[in-house]
């Protein structure tokens, strides 16, 4: 049964009971038609003073119905005006003090989500929200550069559901937890799940913070350092036994015929042991002192076919095919050409030497992006060591200076070039190289 109002229960009651008194004076008075009169007009008064009492004690209920609709919608710009009745204008006071404080709150909280959420987009530092499933819910400007996926791609995903290394490496951090991720060898991100509280329940973020900038700065400054100490010393021994070897060669020519050629042998390996010597630390001292690039827009597929020309004559007597998918419309890329060269005969000549006796080398061009893929058919790189491959001294080669893959390293980083060396599937390994500011 729906209730009545507090209107309409008031109302009734009040004509219910002018209609008992009503008959009541009718039935009292009947033979005194004046009293009768009289009482009448004394009923007729007092419903008057009733109805003003009621619009006086209703005024209030329906004043506060009005402002909880006005809250309710979120309207905190409905405000009243005072009536001259005390109770009404300090309730009417309260109201719409309130009404001002809630408008100010909210227009605060407004500006600061507002300012969050720049502050957040324009971020430096990665940023990704999970909801209470742990699917990613938002994610920064910076989290999709960092992760190379489209954000609506991400949107409603688990971070474990993805094979992107990045991903799978977050979606293993525990809670309130932080960690360094070093990917492709090279790309390092210090990594923190964190939580704030929202209505009650606990909504863990990402974030992602990139250190391989920071971090091959400092470890270039490092191994600077230790090259050119290396370099000083090895070179102030190199020129006084150069001098000494210069000296026994001519006490040579004075010993017996027997052990002359013996004797002649054996300052020549000293010679060329020097001269390894020096070239060991010409190399890396090449790596420290690597000048900028000077870049010119080059025909990327023309210089992909020409150093791949030079280097099907370097294959040292093994039987390596060479297989070319390069597009025949030029595309032209900003580059240094005389140091981009020297990159593909690095990573070349590393798929040369993996390969035993016969294999394959496939090297492929595609557009939008442009990306390059050098593929060789050899042993690959081995799991555990694929996060060293770009350090200093590193090598898989017995005898290897480590050097080769550092100066590749190098000018593909100053060049603003994206890169990264894995193991292609079962064997083999794939060099990706993706250049920017092509198609002029």
């Amino acid at each position: 049964m729906t209730k009545l109002k507090l209107r309409s229960r008031y109302i009734l009651l009040i004509a219910s009971l002018h209609l008992v008194v009503l008959v009541l004076t009718f039935f009292i008075f009947d033979e005194n038609k004046l009293l009768f009169i009289g009482s009448e007009a004394v009923l007729l008064v007092s419903a008057y003073f009733f109805f003003r009492l009621y619009k006086a004690l209703v005024a209030p209920v329906q004043l506060i119905s009005k402002g909880v609709n006005a809250i309710m919608d979120r309207d905190f710009q409905v405000k009243f005006q005072e009536i001259g009745q005390p109770e009404m204008d300090h309730l009417i006071q309260v109201y719409n003090r309130m009404i001002d404080e809630l408008r100010q709150e909210r227009t605060q909280t407004v500006e600061k989500n507002l300012l969050l959420e720049k502050l957040i987009r324009s971020s430096p530092t990665g940023i990704i929200q999970l909801d209470l499933e742990g699917r990613i819910s938002s994610c920064n400007p910076r989290a999709v550069a960092m992760l190379k996926m489209n954000e609506k791609d991400l949107i409603g995903k688990s971070p474990d559901e993805w094979e992107a290394p990045l991903l799978k490496a977050l979606s293993k951090l525990e809670k309130d937890a932080s960690c360094t991720i070093r990917i492709n060898g090279i790309e390092t991100y210090k990594c923190h799940k964190s939580h704030f509280i929202d209505r009650g329940f606990p909504n863990y973020y990402l974030q992602i913070e990139e250190l391989t900038a920071e971090k091959l700065e400092i470890e270039k400054k490092a191994y600077g350092n230790v090259i050119r100490m290396m370099a000083h010393e090895v070179n102030n021994s190199i020129g006084p036994v150069n001098s000494i070897l210069d000296s026994l060669g001519v006490y040579g020519r004075e010993l017996p015929e027997e052990i002359r050629k013996e004797f002649s042998d054996a300052i020549q390996i000293a010679r060329e042991r020097n001269l390894k010597l020096n070239q060991f630390m010409v190399n890396f001292a090449d790596v420290v002192r690597l000048p900028a690039p000077l870049p010119e827009w080059t025909d990327l597929p023309e210089m992909i076919r020409r150093v791949a020309r030079f280097m099907s004559f370097e294959t040292g007597g093994k039987e390596i095919r060479f297989q070319l998918d390069l597009p025949e419309d030029p595309i032209r890329v900003s580059l240094d050409v005389r140091q981009m060269e020297q990159v593909l005969i690095n990573i070349l000549k590393n798929s040369i030497e993996a390969i035993e006796k016969t294999g394959d080398i496939r090297i492929g061009l595609k557009r939008n992006p442009v990306r390059l893929e050098i593929i060789d058919t050899g042993p690959g790189i081995p799991p555990d060591k694929e996060q060293e491959v770009f350090a200093y001294f590193f090598s898989t080669k017995s005898g290897g200076q480590g050097v080769g893959l550092i100066l590749v390293r190098e000018i593909l980083i100053n060049h603003g070039f994206g890169f990264s060396l894995s193991t292609n599937g079962e064997s083999g390994a794939v060099f990706r190289i993706e250049f920017e500011r092509a198609n002029r």
